[in-house]
């Protein structure tokens, strides 16, 4: 993710949504695997059909992204396709801002978070449609320091995880691996000291999770109700307890969406908001560990526009 040291606690003001034709569009392609080169060739063979020229590419190293982004902007295209997970996402979207350009969302992840969001559809081809048919949507971007994300930041045992997870153990024993992983670390986890704000107004609460929220969903879940991309302000949502199982019964609430999801969950809402943690914590935004508390969390109102449906799907 693309730091910046352009203060954004107010952002600028970005006007309304463009309604000018498009005619161009690039797509860029997280392929660092042999599925991705096949998700990739599938979107080409999907967006053939649409009215403007596509300049495609796949890129394998994660290193590239970035200066394929770059380019692709260079020539000022009036969609800019990414194709990837919500880390993929979140890591470019920064170089979006300030920028005359769309943003056009090809789920190819695992949760797919934003795009659920967005009521984008998780197959290619309906992701295309969406392209094809929808409407640009202009939408917040939330702030973690200097750097933009698209959907959600957390802190507790996702980032603890995704931080010591060792090198190559997914690639090697594959799900089950990675899962065995993911227990080991819950059974050494332990909640932890929340101080939301400054001064002697700080809230100071005892949690097992935080989450940063522009959008409700988290992990594919919708977690975070009150969260929304057009909402003008960030939630952090703490999930309140002193005891672990705590966190496991408000995931399962959640996912079943039951109303006992939000006992002991406490939201915070602003434009900006101070947050740290005893002991200090690393932050996974979007799936990948790039800060530590503490952190000032901030939203970009309004600062990117997004090809959206024009009419969301009813949940």
């Amino acid at each position: 993710m693309t730091a910046t040291t352009t203060d954004t606690t107010q952002a600028p003001d970005t006007g309304p949504a463009r309604d000018r034709p498009i005619r161009s569009a690039a797509l860029v392609v997280n392929a660092k695997s042999r599925k991705g080169q096949a998700l990739f060739k599938r979107a080409c063979a999907a967006m053939s059909g649409l009215p403007y020229e596509v300049d495609a590419h796949a890129v394998e190293n994660p290193e590239d992204l970035e200066p394929t982004v770059r380019r692709a902007l260079a020539a000022k295209p009036d969609l800019l396709i990414l194709g990837g997970g919500d880390g993929t996402i979140s890591g470019l979207v920064d170089l979006m801002v300030g920028h005359d350009v769309i943003l056009g969302v090809l789920p190819l992840g695992t949760a797919n978070s934003f795009a659920r969001t967005l009521g984008i559809p998780l197959t290619i081809e309906g992701a295309v449609e969406v392209i094809r048919t929808g409407a640009p949507r202009r939408i917040d971007l939330g702030m973690i320091d200097g750097d933009y994300f698209a959907n959600c930041a957390a802190m507790g045992i996702s980032p603890k995880i995704a931080e010591t997870v060792p090198h190559g153990l997914k690639k090697i024993l594959g799900r089950v691996g990675y899962l065995g992983w993911a227990a080991y670390q819950f059974m050494r986890f332990r909640p932890f000291t929340l101080i939301v704000g400054e001064g002697p107004d700080a809230v100071r609460m005892r949690v097992v999770e935080v989450r940063i929220s522009n959008g409700p969903y988290h992990g594919g879940t919708e977690l975070v109700d009150a969260a929304a991309v057009d909402s003008g302000e960030i939630v952090v949502q703490a999930v309140m307890g002193k005891m672990k199982r705590r966190l496991v019964q408000n995931w399962v609430a959640s996912v079943f969406r039951h109303e006992s999801r939000h006992e002991e969950v406490r939201d915070f809402r602003g434009k900006s908001m101070r947050v740290d943690t005893i002991p200090k914590l690393p932050i996974s935004i979007d799936g990948e560990v790039l800060a530590k508390t503490p952190v000032t969390a901030r939203i970009a109102a309004g600062i990117i526009q997004v090809m959206a449906p024009v009419t969301p799907p009813q949940a």
